[in-house]
């Protein structure tokens, strides 16, 4: 009980950390900005509390198979806290901050080509965006769709050469892992976890390439996010490069434990057909 409410606290205040790190960190934040920015911290922290703290599942999935949360975290944090850096170099330069900008741009210029999805988000731009935006969008854009690729293929490699979820000897428990998946929703539970893995792989896939091409046509109907605030920057090109790769894992994670339940059905049909065979003399 102690060291549930305690884990519970602990990853509140992580939420907390990550929420107001841009505030923290840019210079010249509004006081509007830095209520709006403690409310959501606030509610973050208290959704995070209650969902580690409560013994039964609610929402968060894989809640007992770490490190999959953990490795989210982590690449929402480094994504959040790798832009600020970059904002804060604007009016606050130091050896940290540039080297961090010069990396974003060093990146930006390897990933922007043509079709990519660096090179989708700068021409959701409008055409008259200031060379000083278009900078700002593009190094952004590199540097978190680089740290998404790499959470991936960190998750990846947890999965192959650990033998994620089991990597610990223990049984995966399908009910507090997976809160939203109904197993007796009907239809077999393999087919059902193989069909929304595909879904989510899908999904995770086009969405870089889909939402700078929405917000495009979009513009024409209206004014679309100013990304020259650096709030607005930063979460935004958080969210286009987070969600995708949260969907891809997810995914990835939901085939896993497709493959988990038939692999355990294959040795209890196996268990029971040697045990019902005639013995002989």
């Amino acid at each position: 009980m102690v060291s549930r409410i305690a884990g519970a606290v602990f990853r509140a205040a992580l939420m907390v950390i990550m929420v107001i790190l841009p505030s923290l960190l840019v210079t010249g934040t509004s006081h509007d900005t830095n209520q709006t920015v403690a409310l959501v911290a606030l509610l973050a922290a208290l959704f995070t509390f209650v969902e580690y703290n409560s013994a039964y599942p609610s929402l968060v999935e894989f809640r007992n198979a770490p490190p999959f949360n953990r490795l989210r975290y982590g690449v929402l944090f480094l994504m959040v806290f790798s832009m600020a850096m970059i904002a804060k170099g604007k009016t606050d330069p130091s050896t940290m901050t540039d080297l961090f900008s010069v990396f974003g741009a060093r990146l930006a210029d390897f990933m922007d080509f043509p079709y990519s999805p660096v090179r989708l988000v700068v021409l959701m731009l409008p055409d008259n965006a200031p060379a000083a935006l278009i900078w700002d969008v593009r190094t952004a854009a590199g540097l978190s769709y680089l740290i998404s690729i790499v959470g991936l293929i960190a998750f990846i490699l947890m999965l192959r050469l650990k033998n994620w979820p089991n990597q610990h000897g223990e049984a995966f428990n399908v009910w507090i892992n997976l809160p939203t998946f109904d197993p007796t929703a009907g239809g077999d539970v393999v087919q059902r976890l193989e069909r929304d893995s595909q879904i989510n792989l899908i999904l995770g896939f086009l969405l870089p390439f889909i939402i700078p091409a929405f917000v495009k046509l979009a513009s024409d109907m209206f004014d679309p996010i100013s990304l020259a605030n650096a709030h607005t920057l930063i979460w935004t090109m958080t969210a286009w490069a987070f969600l995708p790769a949260s969907l891809i894992m997810r995914g990835i994670a939901l085939a896993r434990v497709a493959q988990m339940i038939s692999a355990q059905r294959e040795r209890a049909y196996l268990q029971d057909s040697e045990e019902g065979e005639p013995s002989t003399v």
